[in-house]
């Protein structure tokens, strides 16, 4: 049985500005900003929700299936997928437009100015989560409005469990559209600025949405993380790393953990710590799909972090 994965599958542009924005930007002038960055450093990484989380996923030796839809420019991607045979049946390309990507442009104060181009990403509600087939589990990461919309839908209809993890599409749901998501997920995700949002539109608390899901997790940053579940809330701890060097894309290594400990039904303390753990061997490495090991590797870390085995 498969994990499903509904959300976007990205180019991340990422470029470095070496100097601070604000040397740059006048607040007097900002009503006719007109201004150029020049970036010496530059680097084009694979990226999107759907695709970090596969990723990461099939490190751990699951077989994640990705559902989103892409673009003309997508071939390199399909390599980069194909080299580490992750399953490719529910990528559709849609003719004339470019694979959503983004452009960032960091400063020497880690400030972002980020353009977002979604392309192919406004089409991912004509693709159906009934074309996929043996899904034990699923996700709805972020992704286009209405795909977000109709997978939650069609997978409640099917009763296949699903996370809802908001993420970045936050802004783009009022109240009722979030208290639907919850009302048909098994599992919510977010992080503490997401759950914040989450909150202050639906007025609900932690516990209240607990008891309407079977968990919800809030990550925290290097605060570690809560699990609220069971009419308890378990304390997640941060792993400790060798390194910080980039933290785009942890949250959804952390999100391929969790999927990994529900597909082999782990208790909440086990799976929260390997999630943990998944972010923080990426944040040793620049980009979102640049860390590798293998699962032998992973549990014996998991041992020299945590004191115990994995048994799986």
């Amino acid at each position: 049985m498969s994990a499903l994965i509904c959300g976007s599958v990205a180019f991340d542009t990422i470029m470095v500005f070496n100097d601070k924005f604000q040397n740059h930007i006048l607040p007097e002038q900002v009503h006719i900003l007109n201004v150029s960055f020049l970036v010496p450093d530059m680097r084009r990484e694979f990226g999107g929700c759907a695709g970090n989380i596969a990723y990461n996923l099939k490190l751990l030796g699951e077989e994640p299936v990705p559902m989103a839809t892409v673009g003309m420019d997508f071939d390199h991607y399909a390599q980069w997928f194909a080299k580490h045979q992750i399953n490719q049946q529910h990528l559709v390309k849609i003719p004339h437009t470019y694979t959503a990507q983004a452009f960032i442009t960091t400063d020497l104060a880690d400030n972002q100015i980020t353009a977002f181009h979604p392309g192919a990403m406004n089409f991912s509600h004509t693709l159906s989560v009934n074309d996929a087939k043996n899904i034990k589990i699923a996700m709805v990461s972020p992704d286009g409005r209405d795909g977000m919309i109709e997978h939650a839908n069609q997978l409640n209809y099917a009763n296949i469990p699903f996370i809802f993890d908001p993420g970045q599409g936050m802004p783009l749901f009022d109240e009722t559209d979030l208290l639907q998501f919850i009302e048909q997920a098994q599992w919510v995700i977010l992080n503490d600025y997401e759950w914040q949002l989450l909150h202050g539109r639906t007025g609900l608390t932690p516990e209240a949405v607990a008891q309407r899901v079977s968990a919800l997790i809030i990550t925290k940053g290097a605060e570690g993380s809560l699990i609220y579940a069971d009419d308890t809330c378990y304390f997640i701890p941060i792993a400790k790393t060798d390194v910080v060097n980039d933290p785009t894309g942890c949250g959804d290594a952390y999100r391929a953990g969790v999927l990994y400990g529900l597909l082999n039904d782990l208790d909440w303390q086990t799976t929260g710590r390997i999630a943990a753990l998944m972010g923080a061997i990426k944040i040793e490495h620049h980009g979102t799909q640049n860390h590798h090991f293998s699962l032998s590797e992973f549990k014996q870390r998991f041992v020299n972090t945590y004191g115990f085995e994995l048994n799986i």
